[in-house]
């Protein structure tokens, strides 16, 4: 067998590998877009079938009609997009003394803020139950929110891509007379549009993910999409079929938030791991 020959059998194999583990990837979720416009006993019956029979609508109709789908999904809109701000502003301006700066402990610093990644959250979800309800924030927008606004994993991605820019810009614009935050803003922002964008997507899908939380903190008012999905199974009889149908619909902001910038999360999370 030629060298060619061998090339293109490695390639060959290559992609049938990468669509087989995309093929288990999707499968799941090919299951649940079926199964949202099936009937219950359609979708235990002893066929397997991916593309319905008979397809409805009606899954859909009582998801909206009869359950809080609406609320929910726009409680995690804000939920989400409130923190995902307020994360990109505190990871920027947290990191870039990390990132720029010499002061000392600076470097233990910045492994102990690394190191409360390694902390799970349920260690915490006491003490913090308490002091939120202390607050008496309870079922409200800032109980979900304040607790977040600053992630570990923002500040190392910031400071990974602050790392990489010149400092040769900096000292350039603080010659002109430029302060700080004005430096910050003007000059480091816009050089840092695919970190803040990798950052972004990350914290949003994070946040728009997030059930624990949300469950313990959360009521009619402010319960998020997670939260209603998971109330389905409550009760002597489960609506499999709009729990798919809502399921389906939550995914609907977290796929157009990520469609449009995918490519960022590859780079922001690579960046610095080649000099």
């Amino acid at each position: 067998m030629t060298h060619e020959a061998r090339e293109l059998a490695h390639r060959a194999l290559l992609y049938a590998l990468l669509l087989a583990c995309a093929a288990l990837t999707l499968l799941p979720y090919v299951w649940m877009l079926s199964s949202s416009f099936k009937e219950n006993i359609e979708i235990f019956s002893a066929r397997i079938d991916l593309i319905p029979d008979h397809p409805i609508l009606d899954n859909y109709v009582a998801a909206i009609d009869k359950h809080p789908v609406i609320r929910a999904i726009l409680n995690s809109v804000i939920m989400a997009g409130v923190e995902t701000l307020a994360v990109v502003v505190t990871s920027v301006f947290t990191a870039y003394p990390f990132a720029r700066l010499r002061f000392p402990g600076r470097d233990v610093l910045f492994l102990l803020i690394l190191g409360t990644m390694m902390i799970p959250s349920q260690v915490t979800m006491i003490p913090a139950f308490i002091l939120i309800k202390w607050l008496g924030w309870i079922d409200s927008y800032q109980g979900l929110i304040v607790p977040r606004i600053m992630t570990p994993l923002g500040i190392f991605l910031m400071r990974q891509f602050l790392l990489t820019l010149p400092r040769e810009l900096e000292e350039a614009a603080r010659i002109d007379g430029c302060s700080t935050p004005y430096l910050i803003w003007r000059i480091v922002v816009p050089l840092l549009a695919p970190g803040l964008a990798a950052t972004a997507i990350l914290t949003f899908i994070f946040s728009w993910n997030e059930f624990t939380v949300a469950l313990n903190l959360t009521a009619k008012q402010t319960a998020t999409i997670p939260v209603a999905i998971a109330k389905f199974a409550q009760g002597y009889e489960i609506k499999y079929g709009e729990m798919a149908a809502t399921a389906a619909l939550s995914l609907v902001p977290a796929l157009v938030f990520l469609l449009f910038g995918q490519r960022y999360i590859v780079k922001g999370l690579t960046t610095g791991a080649v000099k």
